[in-house]
């Protein structure tokens, strides 16, 4: 999926860009495959050009090579490296992308063993906090990628890439995890309204439990992901935190101002629990509670479509992960709806995203994250996404571009002045907690009989001191 060409022009149209991309391009028209149609669809060639004038500063870059390392596989890494094409042929640099699950437990090994990429897709802050403090092996973002940061996005966003004080990294994509999904012809047969309430929820969940009797559960989970497995399950707890305990605390727990095994936190964790820890609620076509601690995060939500389970909360990437052929549509075969506060008013929303970190400082690899920091390349990934499931909080993409309704249904909670946005605790906090001992600390409270207590104090007890 890449191009390599000697000449640059001045204006690139996304469907000049090679043989693969125009044919997904082309395949945004077509809605029978996935997502619902809401505006991917519409992209031409003259939506959206690329100034390859942006890279001439960087010199004759024709026949270089960037190696890119990332968690972002298939399905979504073919339109991730359809994104990268506008920015080949510009400029004749060939991008070498490597994914894996494992990439966040691998990177640190490949920096101490002299073999970092020149680019890694960094999921989580706290991992770039730890590149370059225990490592000092993240380089600080050229000023061009600074200038496009502070265009392009929140200065919130920019905060999330610094350490210290220095500006490392580049924020990708945005992700909104407060959704649950869930089968509308199911809802519809069944006569369920979807929630918008807390207690609307909790009581949807004990009604499909007593129709039932067991037959199929309300919700379905899993948190397996090879060597990062746990993450799933630290995100609901996450959203719980910030519904039950408040923002403000949320901002104290995963800062350390208080301890990870506060009672607001322990009680949060009970109130997930009062879902995912009942054999009564869970775990609708995969087994107990123990097997969310087994089922791939993938195809946890899969009993939706059998019809073995009503509800399962993930994010709006979720979209890329339904089989082939799945409808995604309030009309669909699946489809997806805010995850409800607690109390108030106010839309609590947990936020996520990745982040561009650098290991070498050749001109084509500045060039490239010069690319990746622009309004410019999210328009491209919007572009080539024709099934949906992305989104940026860059405020230079055009929402037009984004392929299903749901996608934009993601776009307008970013933007909505209701919401109180977080981002992913764990992600933030020191990579020997957030994706470590939380991580496992959740492996442990579905496969165990340990309770929300004592999971909560071992995690707390591995704070790094420093």
């Amino acid at each position: 999926m890449t191009i390599r060409m000697a000449s640059k022009r001045r204006a690139v149209a996304l469907a000049a860009t090679g043989a693969s991309l125009a044919l997904i391009l082309s395949a945004c028209a077509d809605t029978d495959d996935g997502g619902d149609g809401g505006g991917g669809g519409e992209a031409t060639a003259e939506a959206i050009e690329i100034d390859c004038a942006a890279y001439d500063e960087f010199g004759d870059l024709d026949g270089k090579t960037v190696s890119v390392y990332t968690t972002i596989v298939e399905p979504e890494a073919e339109t991730q490296t359809a994104s990268y094409e506008p920015f080949e042929e510009c400029t004749g640099v060939t991008i070498e992308y490597e994914a894996s699950r494992e990439m966040e437990a691998q990177i640190a090994t490949r920096v101490q063993a002299g073999n970092p990429p020149d680019i890694a897709i960094l999921p989580q802050p706290g991992l770039l906090q730890t590149l370059v403090r225990d490592y000092d092996a993240v380089l600080p973002a050229p000023e061009q990628v600074e200038a496009n940061v502070d265009e392009g996005w929140a200065p919130e966003w920019k905060e999330y890439g610094t350490v210290d004080g220095t500006f490392y990294a580049a924020p990708l994509g945005s992700n909104v995890k407060s959704f649950v999904w869930y089968s509308p012809s199911m809802f519809e047969e069944a006569g369920y309204e979807v929630p918008t309430t807390w207690d609307e929820m909790m009581d949807l969940t004990a009604t499909i439990a007593e129709n039932n009797e067991g037959a199929t559960r309300p919700w379905c989970a899993g948190v397996e992901s090879g060597d990062a497995s746990g993450w799933p399950g630290t995100d609901f707890i996450e959203d719980v935190v910030l519904r039950s305990a408040g923002p403000e605390v949320y901002d104290q727990w995963y800062t350390h101002e208080i301890p990870f095994n506060d009672p607001q936190i322990v009680e949060a964790w009970d109130i997930a629990g009062d879902i995912l820890k009942n054999p009564d609620y869970v775990n609708g076509g995969l087994g107990g509670v123990d097997s969310i601690a087994t089922a791939t995060w993938t195809d946890a939500g899969y009993p939706i479509l059998d019809g073995n389970c009503w509800m399962h909360r993930a994010a709006n990437f979720y979209a890329t992960q339904w089989p082939e052929g799945t409808e995604v549509a309030p009309d669909g075969d699946v489809y997806a709806f805010y995850l409800p506060a607690i109390e108030g008013d106010e839309k609590p929303t947990l936020v996520a995203g990745e982040f561009i970190g650098a290991f070498a400082d050749r001109p084509e690899v500045q060039a490239f994250q010069t690319y990746l920091s622009s309004a410019d390349w999210a328009n491209a990934k919007a572009a080539a996404t024709p099934a949906g499931g992305w989104v940026s909080a860059n405020n230079g993409l055009d929402p037009e571009l984004l392929a299903t309704d749901f996608d934009k249904l993601s776009a307008e909670i970013l933007a909505d002045p209701a919401t109180v946005a977080r981002f992913d605790a764990s992600d933030l906090m020191p990579s020997a907690v957030g994706t470590d001992s939380f991580w496992n600390g959740i492996i442990e409270w579905f496969a165990s009989d340990q309770s929300s207590e004592q999971v909560t104090t071992t995690i707390e007890n591995s704070w790094p001191s420093n």
